[in-house]
This record gives structure tokens, sequence and C-alpha cells, in this order.
């Protein structure tokens, strides 16, 4: 028996709805503050899953890679196609981590704020 149900995985950032924003563009779904001074920040797609942006004052964000500044987990956002997928995350402010392999069906990018995330292939 579960001691426990999942919640939801929140980010750690400068300024909730602004990745929250972010990431409500790549995923779709409603962004809503849920503190009135705006320090959590939850975005909901797909009806029920959630993910949640907390303000985290003097955020540092992680390194990739890097033993010294672990980026502690990522999430894996699956596209149909990867190219078309990174020109749209670029053009929303990501930042290419690594994608020169293009024979591999996954590529890394970091959000605005420096998280490390996959945009992976859907076949």
């Amino acid at each position: 028996m579960a001691i426990a149900k999942f919640g939801v995985v929140a980010l750690d950032c400068p300024e909730p709805r602004k990745l929250a924003e972010f990431y409500g563009a790549i995923l779709g779904g409603t962004v809503t503050a849920t503190e009135d001074d705006g320090s959590w920040v939850v975005l909901e797609v797909a009806g029920k899953q959630q993910l949640a942006f907390q303000e985290a004052p003097g955020y540092v964000p992680p390194a990739w890679p890097s033993a010294e500044a672990s980026q502690q987990f990522h999430l894996d956002l699956t596209v149909e196609d990867l190219d078309a997928g990174e020109k749209e995350v670029l053009a929303l402010g990501a930042t290419v981590l690594d994608n020169e392999d293009r024979d591999r069906n996954w590529r890394v990018y970091a959000d605005p704020v420096g998280h490390p995330f996959c945009l992976c292939g859907a076949g």
C-alpha cells in the first residue's frame, strides 16, 4: 500500500510566473498563482498534471554537465519532430546544452533560468 500520492514537481526559480509561462508555451495548459505574492505558481497541463514554480531568492542555476553543481533532475519532453521542437523552444528563450549528435533521439537544453530539460523524439 502506498504511503502517499504523487503531488507535483516544483522548480526553484527567481520569477515563478515567467518560468511557468515558458513551460506553458511548450506544454500548453493554464498558469495560476496560488500565493498572492506570486511566490508559488502552478502550470496545469493535460487536465490534471501539474508543474509548479517556487520563488527562490538567491537562486543559482545548475550546471550541465558538472559534478560540482549537478542538475539534480531534468524533464524529458516528447515532441513529434526534434528539429521543429528545437526551433520553437529556442524562440521561447531556451539555450542549447547538447544537440551536436543529430542521430540521437534526444537533445538537451536549458530553460531561461538554467534548468536542464530534454526534447525526446516520439518515435
